[in-house]
């Protein structure tokens, strides 16, 4: 999923996630934490998905999904386990960010800076900017998303993605052991590429491949594009 988008692509999860006997779902917090409407976090990563929202017109995923259903399990690492985990890596908040900075940078040498600088002047004083705007960050989240989060793991794997994946996988072996069949991981997109490489390695089989939209790039109805 996308931790910011439309209402209505999260009400079309609230309606798919009814259909699981499990969903196990992400937050760094204490074991057995339940969202509640409303929910904010000082950490700096949701202040600037709270931030992105207000800027494009979206909607924050912990105030459109409802995390109260009985299904909803709590699948990922406390604030201890994810500063213990980061401790013994190596790692900070610094250290992700300067892997993240590098690998745009390096793309960066590729593109020409100079057009990208003017679109994004252009979506900013455009009559309709919020449209604009995630339009121009979308095409952006679409390029090269794997080699993204391949230089936010680094070598060794990261906290932020393979450490907490293996909490969820400790999760599921468990639910599966309680019988369970039909089971979500409700984790974001970046997540992905590591999910789908544990779980081949635990005897699972792709079968099939939905997507939902998460933002409507579409001019607004009874308008016309310049």
């Amino acid at each position: 999923m996308i931790h910011i988008a439309e209402r209505s692509y999260y009400e079309e999860l609230n309606k798919r996630l009814r259909q699981y006997d499990v969903v196990l779902y992400e937050l760094v917090a204490p074991e057995g934490t339940r969202v509640t409407p409303g929910t904010r976090s000082a950490h700096p990563v949701s202040v600037i998905q709270r931030s992105m929202t207000d800027f494009l017109g979206l909607v924050f995923q912990l105030d459109a999904i409802d995390y109260q259903r009985p299904n909803f399990v709590h699948a990922d690492m406390s604030p201890e386990e994810f500063t213990r985990s980061m401790e013994e890596k190596g790692e900070n908040l610094w250290t992700m960010f300067f892997r993240a900075f590098g690998y745009e940078f390096a793309r960066s040498q590729t593109r020409q800076s100079g057009s990208n600088d003017l679109d994004f002047l252009r979506a900013l004083f455009s009559k309709d900017r919020q449209l604009e705007m995630k339009r121009l960050f979308a095409e952006q989240l679409a390029e090269d998303v794997e080699g993204q989060i391949r230089a936010i793991e680094g070598p060794q794997g990261s906290t932020l993605i393979s450490g907490r994946n293996e909490k969820v996988l400790e999760v599921l072996r468990e639910q599966i052991a309680e019988g369970h069949c039909r089971i979500a991981i409700f984790y974001g997109a970046g997540h992905m590429y590591h999910f789908h490489e544990r779980l081949l390695e635990l005897g699972l089989v792709p079968v099939k491949t939905k997507w939902l939209n998460a933002w409507d790039l579409r001019e607004p109805s009874g308008t016309t594009e310049n």
